[in-house]
């Protein structure tokens, strides 16, 4: 039985990248008894955002009430992402970024197959290497990296193309009462909330091929 899954998800939240290696090892537990289709959907932690973004330390003190909550924070999910392979490295971050542009060159990837692999990018240029995802060069070059055209992507986030991927993620989101991410929807049936731990994925998997 071939199974769908439908993240919906921002790329600068961590428990989304978290969520994404959990999900990435009920995946490979199945041993290739089923086909999983992974679909990334948009969710904008910051709706309001500038486009340019805003200094982290800014964004998160003000979220949280001081930077020292924030840094409190960010340690515990480093020992989260740990555990999980990824290496966060919060202090390379300057930027929180506006992530409509990220949304849609995942829009745009999904198109040429190559959707995970640009959303995986995305994570790993933000969390792992400190890179701004709201700069479009940096966009282009994540794009070239996961082995999407660079002149697509280029001429894509030069244009309106894929805007409304993110009203029609707004209204995904809505229809299934999200509030926080990441959130799973299997077989457009099951939903999960929140970074799962791989186990919890299988018995959904099992359910939705009973």
């Amino acid at each position: 039985m071939n199974l769908a899954v439908d993240v919906i998800s921002d790329v600068i939240c961590p428990w989304c990248y978290i969520g994404k290696r959990r999900l990435e090892k009920a995946i490979a537990a199945l041993d290739g008894q089923h086909e999983v289709q992974v679909n990334w959907h948009p969710f904008q932690l910051n709706p309001t955002m500038p486009k340019e973004g805003i200094s982290r330390k800014e964004y998160r003190t003000r979220k949280f009430g001081s930077w020292e909550r924030s840094i409190e924070l960010d340690t515990n999910v480093i020992a989260v992402g740990a555990t999980e392979g990824i290496d966060f490295a919060f202090d390379k971050t300057d930027r929180t970024p506006n992530t409509v542009d990220a949304h849609r060159l995942i829009w745009l990837a999904d198109q040429h197959g190559c959707q995970d692999t640009v959303a995986e990018g995305l994570f790993r240029a933000y969390f792992n290497d400190g890179r701004d995802i709201g700069n479009q060069r940096t966009l282009i070059d994540v794009a070239a990296e996961a082995g999407l055209d660079r002149q697509a992507a280029e001429a894509m986030l030069n244009s309106d193309d894929g805007m409304d991927v993110i009203s029609s993620g707004s209204e995904m989101s809505q229809r299934h009462g999200v509030t926080g991410v990441p959130f799973f929807i299997i077989n457009n049936a099951i939903t999960l909330s929140g970074a799962q731990a791989p186990e919890t994925f299988l018995d959904v998997f099992k359910q939705a091929n009973a």
